[in-house]
């Protein structure tokens, strides 16, 4: 939480990193924590099995569950808790195996490749109408392109209408803001909300993923209840479209403040999955993992971690990391090649490896794409510094801004 860590987390976690692989601090809520800084410590332990998600999967685990203090601190009530910690992201094998099994079998690579058209299309219409929303001379790039693109397809992928869009919007705005009074309201209404689409569906399956997991919920392999089932709508659809939208904002910035990547990325297209992964390394919205705990008395990079002990993964500095990248500070389009692994951590690895990061990075290639085929002479509105110190959000473990001001210049048809 400390303002100048949130303000550079790059040089800060960098400084961390250089002092030592393992150093011991305290988590957004006061819980100490033992935090990770190099990309091999935290490329393994993202695969090893000695680390859980959840403290109750800890042998001889108390009650005393540190992501209690977060609820209390956001005033989540008890009744509604399930929905924020009974994710996939927070449990472990084997209830983690079943339920990602189960929803693997519906998110499939052909369902997200299919959606390529949807999302050209969703892209369009927004990039024709941005000039409408300029206001002295400048389109705030984040809330009429990044955004309204990112919540639409996610919406049409579950099965969410999309005149229900921007109620998810808001949110998922209000639950990143971390704000009590503001989830007070929004939390129970999404929750709510998810419910009642679940019984809608039900009754007039359809094509989408979220009729797909009705459909499979008395599978005799093992089906996931009606809680299991929205907290899984609720996760996807809130941590799908704030990723997503902040990597297209991100990565916009970042492409128009180094004019010489872009000229290659305009001039040989081939690169964008490339550039796509690049940005993500560079530019990534989300810092750090979420807190793992150590399920028995470990070592790493010569540090003793007792168990039970929280533990978190700084991707930032691991992103960054000297022993693992070449000259990691410069932003380099061709850093990755075609056809090659990825080689960031920007979506995780192991068995909690992003559900969503081929959609993502498929949004991601068409945003940049149509955005920069449209609007040809696009520039920022604000100078990057002036656009760093004036729209950048002080939030720990994320890396997102408030506005993306453009000046968008003559449009193509």
């Amino acid at each position: 939480m400390d303002p100048d860590l949130m303000a550079d987390p790059f040089g800060g976690y960098g400084r961390l990193r250089e002092q030592a692989p393992v150093v011991h601090g305290r988590y957004l809520d006061g819980t100490p924590a033992w935090f990770v800084t190099r990309h091999d410590d935290v490329r393994a332990l993202l695969h090893d099995r000695r680390l859980v998600n959840t403290p109750a999967s800890v042998p001889g685990a108390t009650d005393d569950d540190p992501r209690l203090k977060m609820m209390d601190m956001l005033a989540i009530p008890e009744e509604l808790r399930p929905y924020l910690m009974g994710s996939m992201l927070d449990t472990d094998p084997p209830e983690h195996t079943r339920l990602r099994k189960r929803v693997l079998r519906e998110f499939t690579a052909r369902r997200v490749m299919g959606m390529r058209p949807r999302i050209e299309e969703i892209a369009g219409r927004l990039l024709d109408a941005l000039p409408r929303h300029t206001a002295d001379g400048a389109a705030d790039l984040l809330a009429h392109y990044a955004y309204p693109l990112s919540i639409q397809v996610i919406c049409n992928l579950v099965g969410v209408p999309e005149a229900d869009s921007d109620k998810w919007q808001q949110w998922g705005e209000d639950l990143i803001a971390m704000r009590p009074e503001r989830l007070a309201t929004s939390f129970p209404a999404m929750i709510e909300h998810t419910h009642r689409l679940i019984g809608e569906r039900r009754a007039d399956l359809g094509d989408d993923l979220l009729s797909g997991l009705i459909r499979g919920q008395d599978s005799s392999e093992g089906g996931i209840s009606d809680v299991e089932l929205v907290t899984f709508v609720v996760t996807l659809v809130l941590a799908g479209h704030e990723t997503t939208a902040h990597l297209i904002s991100n990565g916009t910035a970042a492409l128009l403040s180094h004019p010489g990547q872009l000229a290659q990325l305009r001039s040989d297209p081939e690169i964008m999955p490339g550039a796509v992964h690049e940005l993500m390394r560079w530019c990534g919205p989300v810092q750090t993992g979420r807190l793992r705990y150590a399920a028995e008395d470990m070592e790493v990079a010569g540090t003793r971690i007792p168990r039970g002990d929280a533990v978190l993964l700084v991707f930032v500095s691991a992103n960054f990391d000297p022993r693992r990248y070449t000259d990691p500070d410069r932003l380099d389009l061709r850093r990755h090649p075609v056809g090659q692994a990825e080689n960031h951590l920007g979506f995780g690895h192991g068995i909690h490896y992003c559900l969503g990061a081929s959609l993502a990075r498929l949004e991601a290639e068409i945003a940049f794409g149509s955005l920069f085929d449209r609007y040809p002479d696009l520039r920022l509105a604000l100078e990057p510094a002036e656009l760093e110190r004036r729209e950048r959000m002080r939030l720990p473990g994320q890396w997102r801004l408030t506005r993306l001001p453009v000046v968008l210049g003559p449009g193509r048809p």
